[in-house]
């Protein structure tokens, strides 16, 4: 009888410390996770609310042209300073967009196929033929208009 006390003991003790072990592990597991997954829930441009067909801004345009040209976007295709393409923030890529220059009535429809603008005070980034085509190229910013005209995906 005693032989079997002795495997039964040491039975208990060695689950009580397995147990243990795996609580641990498992805690730690849980609280990976929970890092893993407060970090990834944050995109990478507060995008705010979603733009719908009725969207429409005012703020300060740019442009992008010989610097960039030939290099990908943030969309994957390569840009072309003379296409009439624009980086914004939040649209989805694909979006058409309305672009008027408010200081001379000129507008432009542009794609938008990048991300930017970068600089805190400005709100879409046009390419170099997008920019001629409202006359900007000369002051290289202009106060403008935003409308949607088709959402992109």
């Amino acid at each position: 009888m005693r032989k079997h006390e002795g495997f039964v003991k040491k039975l208990l003790c060695n689950s009580v410390k397995f147990r243990g072990k795996l609580v641990d592990k498992l805690k730690f597991v849980f609280l990976f996770g929970l890092l893993f997954m407060a970090c990834s829930s944050h995109p990478r441009y507060h995008a705010g609310p979603k733009p719908t067909q009725g969207f429409r801004r005012e703020g300060i345009a740019s442009y992008y042209g010989p610097k960039f040209h030939g290099r990908k976007t943030s969309s994957g295709e390569v840009f072309d300073m003379n296409a009439l393409t624009a980086a914004h923030n939040t649209l989805p890529f694909g979006t058409l967009v309305k672009v008027t220059n408010l200081s001379n009535g000129l507008s432009v429809i542009v794609r938008i196929n990048d991300r930017g603008p970068f600089m805190k005070n400005r709100i879409i980034d046009l390419s170099y033929e997008a920019a001629r085509r409202i006359g900007m190229l000369g002051p290289g910013t202009a106060k403008v208009r935003l409308e949607i005209v088709k959402k992109g995906e």
